[in-house]
């Protein structure tokens, strides 16, 4: 059993200066990736408003599945007009963990 996770790290527009503005930017992101059947949420800079962080977690048999769906779900984000991608970090977890 392999477990994969990523943390996005975005950029907002600057027009989301309140948590509700913010909240509209980001609850479509993870509906988004929740479409991958991965558990996805707003974890941090919770109040930041320009910014946001979105973490995706998977369970896979497979390193190569974890791999892939983690892939999918960062070419989700970086696709996605509304947010600007800053970094990416990723982990993948074995059985050795």
């Amino acid at each position: 059993m392999f477990t994969g996770t990523v943390v996005f790290d975005l950029l907002l527009p600057g027009d989301s200066r309140s948590l509700k503005a913010k909240r509209s930017y980001v609850r479509p992101i993870v509906a988004a990736l929740r479409r991958f059947e991965v558990s996805a949420a707003e974890v941090g800079a919770l109040d930041l408003h320009g910014r946001a962080e979105i973490a995706v977690a998977v369970v896979a048999a497979e390193a190569a599945h974890v791999r892939e769906v983690l892939d999918s779900c960062e070419r989700l984000v970086a696709a996605r007009p509304e947010a600007e991608l800053l970094s990416v970090r990723r982990r993948l977890y074995g059985e050795e963990d």
